[in-house]
């Protein structure tokens, strides 16, 4: 018997996670259940079989985390087990193909063909988008504190993951990724759906003065995504990003109405009992995964 709980989630909507093998949980959009053609969902940290992030895995070795980045400090074969774990879980086959980026902070998106389907590891793209009309495959982004999102066509049944960081939010890359499903796909707006996953919050993003400024110059509402405060020690400013409501922002701008949007999941700094953040642990962290694809007619 599968059972649920409930993860606290900043914005419209609760998401939901299910518990589905070991402890392992994935959060998804509670809207979107009813689409019973779509896979999507957002892995958190409890789970898995990996141990190199947890903070004491001498003292309880039978329990794991699902990391699913292939980082330096964690086996290979470890993460391989990870994934298959997720992609199991949200299809229900570990035989589902699991396609990835190298995702290199940029705002290039990659549009994955039916020839494609079974690249290699070694020609992974170098981007940070990916968008699909093909059924049976799911798409992957990995995150760590940077900024998930997920968009999916419900008219031409078309989905895309996007990694957004600070330098990806700040070349657009959501909003040309929207421009890139009408191009592509002829998807409408009026059709999209957006969920924008866990990721650090304003409340623990402190950034320096060039990021606000490279906000302020390409953005008319760069100034709003922004407070600041005074350093305790040597009353420095501080600038703190919130990086959520730059890519809502954007996903506004690329035409979709703000009730087509979706918060899924809180900071990830703010809760390291719940998700990876990479700030939070100094740089040691593991990687959470944002999935979605298009569910096979006979599947």
């Amino acid at each position: 018997m599968v059972t649920h709980r409930i993860l606290e989630t900043e914005g419209p909507e609760k998401a939901a996670a299910s518990v589905l093998r070991e402890g392992t949980s994935w959060a998804c959009a509670p809207s979107w259940r009813k689409f019973d053609w779509l896979w999507h969902g957002f892995s958190t940290r409890p789970g898995g079989v990996s141990q190199v992030y947890r903070a004491h895995p001498a003292a309880s070795p039978q329990g794991g985390e699902l990391n699913l980045g292939l980082t330096p400090h964690d086996s290979e074969q470890l993460v391989a087990e990870n994934r298959l774990r997720l992609v199991e879980a949200i299809t229900g086959s570990r035989r589902t193909p699991l396609r990835t980026l190298r995702q290199v902070h940029s705002n290039r998106t990659v549009v994955l063909q039916e020839h494609a389907a079974g690249w290699p590891d070694t020609s992974i793209p170098e981007a940070d988008g990916i968008m699909t009309q093909m059924p049976g495959v799911l798409l992957g982004i990995q995150t760590a504190d940077c900024i998930p999102v997920l968009l999916v066509d419900v008219a031409n049944r078309v989905v895309a993951g996007f990694h957004a960081g600070w330098r990806g939010t700040a070349q657009r890359v959501v909003e040309l990724g929207v421009r890139r499903m009408r191009l592509e796909f002829g998807s409408n707006p009026d059709n999209l759906l957006a969920a924008i996953g866990p990721g650090i919050g304003s409340c623990c993003y402190a950034v320096g003065s060039e990021v606000q400024e490279k906000f302020g110059e390409n953005f008319e509402y760069g100034a709003d995504l922004f407070r600041l405060t005074e350093g305790s020690s040597q009353q420095v400013p501080a600038f703190y990003l919130d990086l959520r409501e730059a890519n809502r922002r954007q996903l506004i701008d690329g035409g979709l109405g703000p009730d087509a949007i979706s918060l899924v999941g809180g900071c990830t700094s703010c809760n390291p009992e719940l998700y990876f953040s990479h700030r939070a642990s100094g740089g040691h962290a593991g990687r959470m995964m944002a999935v979605i694809g298009i569910r096979p007619a006979n599947h």
